[in-house]
């Protein structure tokens, strides 16, 4: 599956809804332009969005958009500093959802859950909920998140101070999985922290030509946070 980085997305769709004058069309177009800009990390045009949605879906009574739009809005006040009111939104949205019988996308959900809980030093807590999340994949085969989930639970387990072999396997195991589904934008965000432990290693040849594969791999999405860490983390790795 590709992200939005990986191929051209027509991100003027609430544009285009609003021009048609269909409130749910436009709602579901806020709901998913903001999810695209949340796979892009662009935090402020996701709270913009979402925002939105949040509005219109009050006022029109879509309890879907609503919720996910909550969940969705939560990341974005997390990404900009706003952690702890970001966590209450996403589980306000995540309530909202289960509350009205919705199963789907609760793999992304528990994701931007736990990178929050992270954020805030409830680590035990964030590794659990990947696990929850992981438990759920495993089950309904929704399995868009699963490299992100392995790649968060290194990232938690690194923090925790594990073994390093335990946090590598982690990154690893994310990389095989987006592999076999084709998502190099997940391979590439697994890929970079992969690298990141390998350069504090003292692995820099390994990691440099590891990243350098994948990023290579990419023809635009140049103006993401991602490709950008990426190519940061290349030159650091040249540069030695």
């Amino acid at each position: 599956m590709l992200l939005p980085q990986e191929r051209a997305t027509d991100l003027r769709t609430p544009v285009l809804a609003e021009e048609l004058a269909h409130p749910h069309m436009l709602a579901t177009a806020q709901g998913i332009v903001g999810a695209s800009h949340m796979y892009r990390r662009d935090a402020q045009r996701v709270r913009e969005l979402t925002e939105a949605c949040i509005q219109l879906s009050t006022e029109k009574g879509f309890p879907y958009w609503l919720a996910l739009g909550t969940v969705i809005h939560g990341w974005a006040l997390i990404e900009q500093g706003q952690v702890e009111e970001g966590l209450a939104q996403v589980r306000k949205g995540m309530a909202g959802h289960q509350a009205a019988g919705n199963e789907i996308s609760l793999p992304a959900q528990l994701v931007i859950l736990a990178r929050g809980l992270a954020k805030v030093g409830q680590v035990d807590e964030a590794v659990a909920r990947l696990d929850e999340a992981l438990a759920v994949v495993r089950g309904n085969e929704e399995v868009f998140q699963e490299p992100e989930i392995h790649r968060l639970k290194g990232e938690c387990l690194q923090m925790q101070g594990a073994d390093e072999a335990e946090v590598e396997a982690c990154f690893r195991q994310a990389i095989e999985v987006a592999r076999g589904q084709s998502a190099r934008s997940w391979e590439l965000r697994a890929t970079t922290s992969l690298c990141r432990l390998l350069q504090a290693q003292g692995k820099r040849e390994e990691a440099r030509r590891m990243l350098a594969e994948i990023y290579g791999w990419f023809s635009e999405g140049f103006d993401t946070r991602d490709l950008q860490e990426a190519q940061v983390l290349l030159e650091s790795l040249a540069s030695s």
